[in-house]
């Protein structure tokens, strides 16, 4: 952890918080606090602050918390993703945070297996700590929102300019010969919404509808990578052209 977040309950009215579990457990075992100590704390969708160590003991921390008066930007980028297995959604939830999304829209796709569906890892209180765990990694507090969408011409067709209205549309695709930080650098200013396929790839109808709705294909290569790689590649990528800039 290189930020410890509270949820905004755990912060008393004059600044005071006691941490226990696997937060105090980190301030113990790995950074050796002691009283006196100031760690670096954030508010979660609030400030980033100073936490000042008051009191350790019986597994579990006290707090005295201040935090700056602005709130960090929300990450630009937008995070549409096919579904992929189970064992793979799990890996990716702390990734994309820790790296910077302001929403992941979860969708069907024609490769993507009915069953997915029903995985626990999209449930909110199995996900929401892996995001958590992200940000505390990133030392952001801007968790993503998250909705899923089983339907993937409706989301396209008829939700998808309430959810994400103007701004850069760009659709991942291993054939497209312009580079993602191109477009990106080329592009409007706005939020940018990444549109990443099933590992075998989103098909022709997709594809069509996609680009009806303003997608425009980037790619990185000709090689077909798995959806957790090629997560974390492209939004490497667009941060990186983006020169990091918030909403």
């Amino acid at each position: 952890m290189n930020l410890i977040l509270l949820e905004p309950g755990e912060v008393g009215a004059s600044g005071e918080a006691t941490l226990s579990g696997a937060r105090a457990a980190h301030l113990l075992n790995v950074l050796k606090a002691a009283p006196g100590d100031r760690v670096r704390i954030g508010l979660l969708e609030g400030p980033c602050g100073v936490g000042a160590v008051q009191s350790v003991g019986d597994g579990t921390v006290a707090l005295r918390c201040a935090f700056e008066a602005g709130v960090p930007a929300r990450p630009r980028v937008d995070l549409l993703l096919a579904l992929p297995r189970p064992k793979v959604m799990r890996r990716i939830w702390a990734q994309v945070a820790a790296l910077g999304v302001g929403q992941i829209l979860l969708t069907n796709a024609e490769r993507v297996e009915r069953n997915y569906f029903d995985t626990h890892w999209l449930a909110p209180e199995t996900y929401r700590p892996l995001l958590i765990e992200g940000l505390q990694q990133a030392r952001d507090t801007r968790l993503p929102s998250v909705s899923i969408h089983r339907q993937f011409k409706v989301l396209i067709e008829d939700d998808l300019d309430g959810l994400f209205g103007g701004g850069l549309r760009l659709m991942a695709d291993p054939a497209a010969a312009r580079p993602a930080g191109a477009a990106v650098r080329e592009g409007i200013e706005g939020r940018i919404l990444l549109a990443v396929g099933p590992e075998g790839g989103w098909n022709d109808f997709e594809r069509s509808l996609l680009a009806a709705r303003r997608f425009q294909p980037v790619g990185m290569g000709p090689r077909t990578l798995r959806t957790d790689t090629a997560c974390i590649a492209l939004l490497a990528l667009v941060h990186d052209a983006m020169k990091g800039g918030g909403e």
